[in-house]
């Protein structure tokens, strides 16, 4: 009777003692987490001689401390690699992960982009506004204040249409012309300028202050004042003449500032003795000027009403594959949004 109630027991003990070896099953490899496994060198190989780590860091701290140390290096390392990146490459590394993102964050990153973007206003006005309007974030005036964008060139795509000849079958021929405005910023507070029929992949190249004459690259001076933009511009030869230029900056979304409503364009006649090169601060010299005032009378002052087109912002990296490169066969409108 002992034998035959010991059986069950036995019975369950073991159908137990097998569920728990089901549930808690050994992964071999767990046990491997934490532990450096330094690779086995060939037989005969002089790396099989006992290895003692020549790095004074590693033989007297321990292992916690080293670890710590390690973290920080990486921290510094992801600093530095950040502060070498741009504005909008940094709002993109935020995308990456969690840890980025609060790097990204730092106010150091966002202080020197918003000084050098404004660099003209002055660090004491900058500080001032900080304060005053964006509560000390740099990240939000870097964000919410009106800021020409330097990384690029804005883009004006204008189109008319043309009579042609009546040839052969055609008897009311019509062509579309299409030609462009560029402008290109700088911190400092010049720019560039050309009216062109090349499309942006091919102007690009030759924007900058090296450019020849016979490129067509003027220089002249802005001022942003909120976001109204004040440009001038001056075309040298016998009967010199300036270009006034009065726009207005917005953006498709926060921080973009990718659009510039142009709201008037003048053309005025300027004396000789009034400027002295083509390096000269025209803006302050036509300041304060009319829309109907010319200093010479053989060039009258004109206020243009056509290809008034919105400027477009195209950063560097997209102007191989922007469609403002598109012919006019296929893309005969261009809606700047």
């Amino acid at each position: 009777m002992a034998m035959a109630s010991s059986g069950p027991a036995e019975l369950e003990s073991a159908l137990r003692l097998k569920n728990l070896q089901y549930f808690v099953t050994r992964r071999p490899w767990l046990d491997l987490y934490g532990i450096n496994v330094r690779p086995v060198a060939p037989y005969g190989s002089i790396s099989r001689k006992p290895y003692v780590d020549p790095a004074p860091i590693h033989r007297y701290l321990p292992d916690e401390l080293l670890f710590e140390f390690i973290v920080s290096v990486r921290l510094l390392r992801n600093l530095l690699v950040f502060a070498r990146m741009t504005s909008y490459d940094l709002g993109r590394a935020s995308c990456v992960c969690r840890k980025w993102r609060y790097t990204v964050r730092n106010p150091v990153f966002w202080r020197n982009a918003c000084l050098k973007a404004w660099q003209v206003s002055g660090m004491v006005e900058n500080y001032k506004i900080l304060q005053s309007k964006y509560d000390g974030s740099w990240r939000k005036m870097w964000l919410l204040r009106p800021r020409i964008r330097t990384d690029g060139l804005y883009v004006s795509r204008n189109t008319y249409i043309r009579a042609g000849v009546a040839e052969w079958k055609i008897t009311n021929p019509v062509h579309i012309v299409c030609y462009y405005r560029y402008m290109r910023f700088f911190p400092s507070g010049r720019f560039l300028y050309k009216n062109s029929s090349q499309k942006i992949k091919d102007v690009a190249k030759y924007m900058n202050f090296r450019a020849s004459k016979a490129e067509s690259v003027f220089s002249g001076h802005y001022t942003l004042s909120d976001d109204k933009v004040e440009a001038a511009v001056l075309y040298p030869g016998m009967r010199p003449t300036v270009l006034r230029i009065r726009l207005r900056l917005r953006g498709t979304t926060t921080g973009a500032n990718n659009r510039m409503d142009l709201l008037s364009l003048v053309t005025s006649g300027v004396n000789d003795d009034e400027v002295n090169g083509p390096d000269e601060d025209i803006l302050g010299i036509v300041e304060g000027w009319q829309d109907d005032e010319t200093h010479n009378p053989d060039v009258p002052a004109v206020s243009h009403k056509r290809g008034l087109t919105p400027f477009v912002f195209v950063p560097f990296e997209e102007v191989e594959t922007s469609v403002l490169n598109l012919p006019v066969e296929k893309m005969d409108y261009f809606v700047p949004g």
